[in-house]
């Protein structure tokens, strides 16, 4: 294949039709080796965005960026380790927490994670705003800490599925990230590469999550978990509910700082109650116990501080500082223009006023302004009255309008019946 070709594989997807591997291969690795610009690897991803992917393709594609570089081999580390990842969501900080709770409990868990993407923040993001705190770890320094540890959480290596960080990137950007062939080649190149025993996945759902429909995520957890048996790997998808933000704080720092109030047993919401669901399957997983045995360990690793003393031995051997996080300067409480019961948020919109103040990337580069964000004070189900407060936002040098942010809230008189918070499990 010559330089042409790229024209013609852009062309041949945007007509709908099928890439065969030796396309995609020249594609995708063209594009890692810089020799493809990324206006043609944008074409390209836009055109499968708008036109899909069969099964034979993703699995395909997923293979190649897999193959692109680097596997880890965590054969020498003792132990079971489970692999855990979220699709992302508005206010998702799972990961902060499972990491620490379930390592705990003597089950390993070997963490690569990405940055924000789109409207959704990302775990990479939300650490670097722990002052300190090292994100880009070699592999040596990945195994030893899980060997010590028990966790681990860090950015992808440079060789690592280094075709999935480059496109990554460009499809945060590039307003192709709601693709699930793209979403589920992603995924599972990483978890593949991370060397993990088991993959369980947190796929989030509603209109603040990537996937928005109940049938796109059971295509998707259907896909993955397809992928993962292609290649020997048990891989389990849990359905959660993200029509509204998790927890109540919306922002990297933010989003810390409440993951730490769980960990010190002070945070009893929806986020606690689905951090318990996962972590005990994962702890099931692990030690081979039942699911409700599972689940009195999670409650009692938190009750008793070993979950947060295990955080903070995972932040201090990453050498982050958590005294030092820092939140933006200015507060503005934002009250309701009426009275009556939230029946639905746009979870999507506040995610994206937290990225236009300064808490996400419009583009590749922009630098992120870890302090801003939004904590809630009402949700989903939750009366308020006339100028009580909905939220706090947190700025540093820009304002937002306050009726776009009411805006996202639907107050209606009656009280509607809210949606569960686990949806399905899918393996």
């Amino acid at each position: 294949m010559n330089a042409e070709n790229m024209i013609e594989i852009i062309n041949k997807k945007r007509n709908k039709m099928q890439l065969s591997k030796e396309e995609l291969k020249y594609a995708v690795m063209g594009y890692v080796n810089g020799e493809i610009p990324d206006y043609q690897m944008s074409a390209l991803l836009m055109a499968i965005c708008l036109n899909g992917m069969s099964d034979e393709e993703t699995f395909n594609l997923t293979e190649i960026m897999y193959n692109s570089g680097d596997h880890l081999d965590l054969s020498d580390i003792k132990g079971f380790k489970i692999d855990k990842h979220s699709t992302g969501g508005v206010g998702d900080k799972t990961t902060l927490l499972l990491a620490p709770i379930v390592a705990s409990l003597g089950v390993k868990v070997p963490k690569m994670s990405g940055r924000g993407l789109g409207h959704t923040g990302g775990t990479i993001d939300k650490l670097e705003s722990i002052p300190g705190f090292k994100v880009s770890l070699t592999m040596d320094e990945f195994k030893k800490q899980l060997n010590e540890v028990g966790a681990v959480i860090t950015g992808q290596t440079a060789n690592l599925v280094p075709a999935d960080k480059k496109i990554y990137a460009l499809r945060d950007v590039t307003g192709t990230v709601s693709s699930i062939p793209l979403i589920a080649s992603s995924i599972m190149s990483k978890k593949l590469a991370s060397g993990a025993d088991k993959i369980l996945i947190d796929l989030k759902v509603g209109n603040g999550a990537l996937v928005k429909t109940m049938k796109d995520a059971k295509k998707l957890a259907e896909l993955m978990v397809k992928i993962g048996k292609k290649h020997k790997h048990d891989t389990i998808c849990v359905l959660t509910n993200m029509s509204e933000p998790l927890g109540n704080n919306i922002g990297n720092a933010l989003e810390v700082l409440e993951a730490i109030e769980l960990l010190k047993g002070n945070v009893h919401n929806d986020l606690y109650d689905l951090i318990v669901y996962m972590a005990s399957y994962m702890v099931s997983l692990g030690k081979n116990i039942k699911i409700e045995d599972a689940k009195k360990e999670v409650i009692e690793t938190i009750k008793n501080g070993k979950a947060y003393d295990k955080f903070l031995e995972m932040v201090k051997a990453q050498g982050g500082d958590i005294t030092k996080i820092k939140v933006a300067p200015k507060i503005f409480s934002i009250k309701s223009n009426k009275a009556g019961y939230i029946n639905t948020i746009n979870t999507e919109g506040l995610g994206e006023i937290v990225k236009e103040i300064g808490g996400g990337r419009e583009t590749k580069d922009d630098v992120i302004d870890y302090g801003v964000g939004i904590v809630l004070s009402k949700k989903v189900g939750d009366h308020v009255d006339k100028e009580e407060e909905i939220l706090k936002i947190y700025v540093d040098k820009k304002d937002m309008e306050i009726r776009r942010i009411l805006s996202c809230f639907t107050i209606e008189e009656k009280k509607k019946s809210k949606e569960p918070l686990i949806y399905d499990v899918i393996m």
